[in-house]
């Protein structure tokens, strides 16, 4: 993907509150983030949230922050000027980004069930996810990424049971090179995982004056919860 709409798609994104992207990255850069990532990780990786954490928010997700390893072959998408020129459009000027996180879940894991990664209490303050997948995504593999579009606009997640389902969600099923930019008030989930594993790598992103701790209290149906201190600041049960 040589050239954007950029405009077409920023009042997209505004309108739904994600896009997909495909063909972004070529299959050679995506094959090397691969390795590198299944080198990290190996066969049997272990969690690093806490068992409340876990089984509160049906969440079976591995991080590693690559860059803050000085692993600098993530650079590459970091500097990325499509994407960068995206981003400037729908964040705005003096817009800044954090460390990649690369997310891993191996073969029968939950996925994660439907969250906001921050809260919606003030609509001008959001994290963007920048969604790469150095893999292709399906109903074999499974680890599909569910949206409501939309939902951005609508507030709060309804409180509920973890796994509580929306009628008018929509499976994304990313290919390899694919990439997904997501708003952080937007509904979201991950699906259970059939194949060996799923991974995607994301370059998050926030607007300027944007708290960095935005995405430290995450909300889920059934709690909001905080990362720093692995702890439940609210049950929504």
């Amino acid at each position: 993907m040589n050239s954007l709409p950029i405009q077409r798609l920023t009042e997209k994104f505004l309108r739904e509150g994600f896009l997909l992207l495909e063909n972004f990255f070529d299959d050679r850069l995506m094959d090397q983030y691969n390795g590198l990532i299944l080198d990290h990780f190996g066969e049997s990786p272990e969690f690093m949230h806490n068992k409340e954490f876990l089984e509160k928010s049906s969440t079976d997700v591995i991080p590693w922050f690559p860059q803050r390893e000085g692993v600098t072959e993530f650079n590459v998408v970091e500097n990325d000027q499509r994407l960068n020129r995206l981003t400037d459009s729908i964040l705005g000027d003096g817009w800044y980004s954090d460390y990649s996180m690369v997310m891993f879940s191996g073969q029968g894991t939950k996925g994660q069930s439907w969250h906001q990664d921050c809260a919606p209490d003030d609509p001008c303050k959001f994290n963007m996810n920048r969604l790469v997948y150095t893999m292709d995504i399906n109903a074999d593999v499974g680890g599909q990424t569910a949206v409501v579009p939309g939902s951005h606009l609508r507030g709060l997640l309804p409180a509920g049971k973890a796994g509580n389902d929306f009628d008018d969600k929509l499976v994304l099923e990313p290919k390899k090179g694919t990439v997904i930019l997501l708003h952080g008030h937007t509904w979201h989930k991950v699906l259970p995982v059939h194949g060996k594993y799923r991974v995607s790598t994301n370059y998050r992103s926030a607007p300027k004056n944007t708290p960095k701790g935005i995405t430290d209290i995450c909300v889920y149906q059934n709690m909001r919860y905080r990362f720093s201190t692995s702890s439940v600041v609210e049950d929504r049960t």
